[in-house]
């Protein structure tokens, strides 16, 4: 039967002497939440969890896209796109998303995240050439000007190896490497940094009726499996990002409770990136009328989620956010 360990994290200043500490962060912790299917949870002692998993846990993460993880990170969302469901046609033209891209950075963006094409619930299939018109004359133009790291959303190798030639210098794909079989050699070739991302489906589909026996142990499973997949395949570990991928093929529990337990998949060894900002769920959560009013809800979950220790966090509310972090970081540190 296989055991998953979720750390019970703290970031009290006063750390006690059998505290496990996880190395370049203020977190630390004492004991642990075990884990296994059709058995119910126990805490254990830190000190009880495997070493394997122990060092996965507690290893610092190094830098991925000259970023260190000591303090969050703020990925701002460009999408280049005339159907997203937060921000659909308003930065489709060069000069619109050239505006909206150094307003970002201004507001303390630390890396960039662009898009061509819709992954909201429901949105279809972007042809490969229509993408690639979309983002390639952005990352091209921007990548020279700017030095804050571009990352491409995108599930086609095609579009990615073209976005790096670009000057992108990470692959964020929300199918977690299972849409296109090409796009993994295309990392591992390139030794480009990936984000592994968890979805249920297609878009298309993706919301009809997921189902899970346990969604916090499928989810972790199938990122380990993809880990080991590209770590085989000769990409190294420390390029590797994972994103629980709240809001594809999930239910409001589903969610809900991936967030509960977000700090589980620092069992993995590498960063975790969540992106939360603006969801359905917050609007169902908070009783919302308005799509518009969701900016306090996104920012309230990615302060749980890094007092959880996530470490990056996609989001389109860039200003608000960094201000939050910083403030939650300040007030945590010594």
């Amino acid at each position: 039967m296989t055991e998953y360990f979720r750390p019970i994290l703290n970031t009290d200043l006063s750390i006690p002497d059998n505290a496990q500490v996880m190395r370049g962060t203020h977190f630390w912790f004492t004991h642990a939440e075990k884990l296994a299917r059709n058995t119910e949870p126990q805490i254990v002692m830190a000190k009880n969890i495997p070493d394997n998993i122990l060092q996965n846990i507690t290893n610092e993460r190094v830098n991925i896209c000259r970023l260190s993880f000591d303090v969050p990170r703020v990925m701002g969302i460009l999408n280049v796109t005339p159907d997203s469901f937060s921000d659909g046609g308003k930065y489709s033209s060069v000069e619109t998303a050239e505006v909206h891209l150094k307003s970002m950075i201004s507001d303390g963006a630390d890396i960039i995240d662009i898009g061509g094409e819709s992954t909201r619930p429901g949105a279809v299939e972007v042809e490969i050439s229509e993408e690639i018109s979309r983002v390639i004359p952005i990352i091209d133009k921007m990548a020279k000007k700017i030095s804050v790291p571009i990352s491409v959303d995108t599930r086609k190798s095609e579009v990615a190896g073209l976005a790096v030639s670009n000057g992108a210098v990470l692959v964020n794909d929300v199918s977690g490497l299972t849409f296109d079989p090409k796009m993994s050699e295309l990392c591992v070739k390139q030794n480009i940094p990936v984000c592994i991302m968890h979805s249920q489906g297609l878009p298309e589909t993706m919301q009809a009726k997921p189902t899970y026996q346990d969604v916090c142990l499928d989810i972790y499973d199938f990122l380990s499996e993809q880990i080991e997949k590209l770590v085989k395949s000769g990409m190294q570990r420390k390029n590797i990002i994972v994103d629980p991928g709240i809001g594809f093929g999930k239910t409001l529990k589903h969610n809900v409770d991936l967030l509960r337990r977000i700090s589980l998949f620092h069992g993995l060894g590498v960063p975790i990136l969540i992106g939360v900002s603006r969801k359905k769920f917050i609007k169902t959560i908070a009783e919302l009328e308005e799509n518009e009013d969701r900016l306090s809800g996104s920012v309230s979950v990615a302060l749980f989620a890094r007092s959880q220790g996530v470490q990056i966090f996609r989001v389109h509310d860039v200003k608000e956010t960094v201000q939050a972090m910083k403030l939650w970081h300040s007030i945590q540190s010594e």
